[in-house]
């Protein structure tokens, strides 16, 4: 059965001749051309939502690529290409963050990586993030976003480069101060599988892995 909207638009689409014996279709306003069916599973408008939603469920790259008959290849650079219009989340001021570390490892395992992220302790959206070598000038660069916008409080674990990044009357350290964020660190080695503890998947480099990452917490399905 062929096409019946745009998909780009979703406005009414005419017959637009033959390729290889199959029907293309374009559309009367926007003018994108599209064919009724893809021999090519890559070529599939909606196969980037189904690559989203099977990272999201924890499935890996090589999985991806099995499940959705398409190559490995064509995973990793559909999520970089995502990844690249990924805005991060507006963040406003006189607000309350929650400010952890998440370690990982990227190629081999003596290659500590991390994930440093800030927590909206009211909504519970992660607002900014930061994958690389627990560093100050790592820490510093998602401790400078909060701090920017004014906010009203920031909590964090005991490490101790926080006290020299963060002004001692918005830096709190209290018990239970990061249950939050530690229960998101859970769900992300839940999630994702190549932040599992104990597992054979993993980030064969850092920027792979903020791609990954920024998608599991930014990346909004695009409506079919």
């Amino acid at each position: 059965m062929g096409a019946s909207s745009c998909n780009n638009c979703k406005a009414p689409i005419i017959k637009y001749g033959l390729v290889n014996g199959r029907q293309r279709y374009r559309c009367k306003s926007c003018k994108h051309t599209q064919m009724g069916f893809y021999k090519n599973n890559a070529c599939n408008p909606f196969i980037s939502n189904n690559i989203i939603m099977l990272l999201k469920e924890g499935c890996g790259i090589r999985g991806i690529a099995r499940l959705l008959k398409i190559s490995p290849h064509t995973v990793i650079q559909r999520i970089k290409t995502i990844t690249s219009n990924i805005k991060k989340p507006t963040i406003f001021t006189n607000k309350t963050y929650k400010l952890d570390e998440l370690k990982t490892y990227v190629k081999v395992k003596s290659k500590e990586c991390w994930l440093i992220y800030a927590l909206d302790k009211q909504i519970g959206q992660v607002v900014d993030l930061k994958v690389g070598v627990r560093t100050k000038t790592n820490l510093k660069k998602v401790t400078d976003t909060l701090l920017l916008s004014d906010c009203k409080s920031i909590y964090t674990d005991g490490l101790g480069l926080y006290g020299q990044l963060i002004p001692g009357k918005t830096h709190k350290v209290k018990r239970y101060g990061t249950n939050k964020i530690e229960r998101m660190n859970l769900s992300l080695r839940t999630h994702l599988e190549r932040l599992n503890r104990k597992t054979i998947c993993f980030s064969k480099s850092a920027s792979m892995l903020e791609a990954c990452v920024k998608v599991y917490f930014w990346h909004r399905l695009i409506p079919c």
